[in-house]
């Protein structure tokens, strides 16, 4: 059996156990303290960029990864402190990374978008977009997708990516938006007669700006048909009833000024047939 004196006990603790138990409380204080600094930090970040205009989703996102990153650091500290190797660490944890990037590179590529979207805010929830292949009312921007609700109501989930890295169209974002209508008429009608009814029509509906002026003009003699594009402007929120109206409401003021729109038709023509006569023998 081993037999250990007093002296040899007291050079242990001395040696040994003390050192450890003060880098072990070292240790823990740092964690604690870190672990209440970096919430106090990531609160202020929070405060300071909830008085800019970045969207709420984005300061979450950028508090999150304050957040992960300083109690990295503070972590490392801490165990730098009980005399682990953080060197080794550190490599360790920069070559998971890259491993982990590599697998995921969709999606990062959608992260990205996403931070991008966020950031540079091409549209906003409640805006009508096309993007990303569909078209929709934008419900809700993600970090690695978008929800749109199309027109009849139907839920698409479109990844960040796709969106944007095509062509974003934002109906929504400007306060003004010209409605592009094409009317033919027949040839037989009168030009300037239909001209004046499109323009009464047009003049008539309150909505319609009056700044821009509207377009009324022959665009086109097509084959069958005089072509005007009525070309008013209205206000965004007005867009669809605007153009839905004074497509009927010109449509029956032709009717009533006996302005007539063809329409497509075929004429055929059939041969009579051919009757050969023979010769008597």
């Amino acid at each position: 059996m081993f037999e250990f004196n007093q002296d040899d006990v007291m050079t242990f603790v001395h040696n040994h156990v003390i050192p450890w138990g003060i880098n072990i409380v070292t240790a823990l204080l740092i964690f604690i303290i870190g672990k209440i600094v970096v919430k106090i930090l990531v609160n202020l970040l929070g405060k300071v960029l909830g008085r800019t205009k970045l969207d709420n989703i984005l300061v979450d996102f950028v508090q999150a990864i304050a957040n992960a990153l300083l109690l990295i650091v503070v972590i490392i500290a801490a165990l730098d402190q009980l005399g682990v190797d953080t060197t080794s660490m550190i490599a360790l944890i920069g070559a998971a990374g890259l491993a982990i990037g590599l697998a995921l590179q969709g999606s990062l590529q959608n992260f990205a978008s996403g931070f991008l979207l966020l950031v540079f805010r091409p549209f906003t929830a409640g805006d009508y977009v096309e993007a990303g292949g569909t078209a929709g009312v934008v419900k809700t921007i993600s970090i690695f997708t978008t929800t749109l609700n199309t027109p009849d109501n139907k839920e698409v989930i479109v990844p960040n990516g796709q969106i944007y890295n095509d062509n974003i169209t934002n109906y929504s974002k400007l306060p003004t938006r010209r409605v592009d209508m094409v009317f033919g008429i027949s040839y037989g009608d009168d030009i300037k007669k239909a001209k004046e009814i499109m323009e009464r029509v047009v003049k008539a509906d309150e909505r319609v700006l009056a700044e821009p002026a509207p377009t009324i003009a022959v665009s086109e003699l097509a084959d069958s048909s005089v072509n005007f594009v009525v070309r008013p402007w209205v206000k965004t929120s007005d867009f669809w009833p605007v153009k839905f109206d004074l497509v009927e409401n010109i449509k029956l003021a032709f009717d009533e000024g006996g302005i007539t729109i063809p329409f497509p038709q075929m004429d055929v023509h059939a041969d009579a047939p051919v009757t050969q006569k023979s010769d008597a023998a």
